[in-house]
């Protein structure tokens, strides 16, 4: 199955041996280790850094991220994660609906509205989320004991889910859990339900997580925010 073709079928894609991991570490430089920003689980709003911006544009990303979303897709968001024994925690299954904007306006279908770090946050519509698509870079291996990624299949196509039909799906959809090797890529679609656990591992999960938009007018009159 083509890559693009299993990203909209499943909601998700494994790619192994896409970056370099020696090439990303490097290039993950000491400002981003030093920074204030940073916290022991991880970077929020990384798209500010120099490094960050260069392997989100790098061709091998830009490439998985066009094939799926069009020749106009950039990237406008990027997270570090960073599970390990100092820190550690859960997350239960949920989508993945706010993005980042310039400014605050009222505009039917989005809301409610939140601030992050200085950023206005607000919930999107499906319609805009169909178009985002994030590229999950594993700086370490990701394992079934250092507390991977877990999916439900398909569950993208579903639109915008309360509460109670999240739970009703995670007791009656097959979970697959997303272990991923050093250097590979795992493509998720915002509105693919998913979760993940504690690490059981002495081993870090290190996963750079970078959202790309199909074009920078998928939330007109709204204006996504680089962060």
């Amino acid at each position: 199955m083509e890559w693009s073709e299993e990203v909209d079928a499943n909601g998700f894609a494994i790619r192994h041996g896409v970056v370099s991991p020696d090439w990303m570490n490097q290039t993950l430089n000491d400002d981003i280790r030093r920074s204030p920003m940073r916290s022991r689980a991880g970077l929020r709003h990384a798209m500010l850094f120099g490094s960050v911006r260069l392997i989100a544009g790098c061709p091998q990303l830009k490439q998985l991220a066009c094939e799926v979303l069009g020749p106009r897709a950039f990237p406008f968001r990027a997270t570090i994660f960073d599970k390990s024994p100092t820190a550690n925690w859960l997350v239960v299954w949920h989508q993945d609906t706010a993005l980042p904007l310039r400014e605050r306006m009222e505009v039917p279908g989005w809301g409610p509205w939140s601030k992050k770090a200085g950023v206005s946050y607000a919930h999107a519509p499906a319609g805009v989320l169909s178009q985002v698509l994030a590229l999950r870079v594993h700086l370490d291996d990701s394992t079934a004991v250092n507390g991977p990624l877990r999916v439900l299949p398909g569950t993208h196509r579903f639109g915008l889910l309360s509460d109670d039909c999240v739970h009703e799906l995670a007791n009656q959809i097959a979970a697959v859990e997303c272990v991923v090797p050093k250097g590979g890529v795992m493509a998720m679609r915002p509105l693919l339900v998913h979760a993940s656990s504690k690490s059981r591992a002495e081993i870090p999960r290190r996963v750079l997580h970078i959202e790309y938009a199909a074009s920078d007018s998928i939330a007109s009159p709204l204006t996504l925010e680089i962060v």
